[in-house]
């Protein structure tokens, strides 16, 4: 399917039509299976299963206006565990844990986090800052089973129906807590 032919459908679309109605649904379809099948038939057996896990919560997911609606309940500070959806090249992606440090308007900014062995050798932490600014060595904070890292500069704002669980807490009150903020804010400068 060329992108080209698609804006084309989506220019003569009427907002409530239903795709089925379209004439051109079937072949439309067919050649998505198609192109969707070709490529997950080369992803490894780990990636092409976490790409499942993040369709299958967007579409369970995505009509929710937040978690609560699911029974999680989040606090600033909260480290949990969050679907990020598919990603580009350099972005945090798919299933990661990510640490919540504001709400605003229904949504919270999150920076997304990993346990990634090389990122975390690569990260400065807040006591030095000789490694990549980019990356925050959280240490193993309780709760986790290891030592993590923060991709300062993926932090960005989400629907919290995103998140799927909450594994710990680090209090916003902390040295931790505020140099993460205050990173963050540098990766903005």
């Amino acid at each position: 399917m060329e992108i080209e032919e698609l804006n084309q459908w989506l220019k003569e679309s009427d907002q409530k039509e239903m795709i089925y109605e379209k004439e051109y649904w079937h072949r439309a379809w067919n050649q998505y299976v198609e192109e969707s099948s070709n490529y997950y038939n080369v992803l490894p057996a780990k990636e092409a299963i976490v790409r499942f896990i993040s369709e299958k919560n967007y579409r369970e997911r995505s009509h929710l206006s937040g978690c609560e609606e699911l029974g999680v309940r989040i606090k600033i500070g909260d480290i949990c565990f969050i679907d990020f959806g598919m990603s580009y090249l350099n972005e945090a992606g798919f299933q990661h844990f990510g640490i919540l440090l504001a709400f605003y308007n229904s949504k919270a900014f999150v920076v997304p986090m990993s346990s990634n062995l090389s990122s975390y050798r690569q990260a400065g932490s807040i006591y030095h800052d000789s490694g990549k600014k980019h990356l925050l060595r959280l240490g193993k904070i309780k709760g986790m089973n290891k030592e993590s890292v923060l991709f300062l500069n993926d932090a960005k704002w989400i629907n919290t129906a995103r998140i799927i669980d909450v594994k710990a807490h680090l209090d916003k009150n902390s040295e931790l807590f505020r140099e993460i903020k205050s990173r963050v804010k540098k990766c903005l400068d």
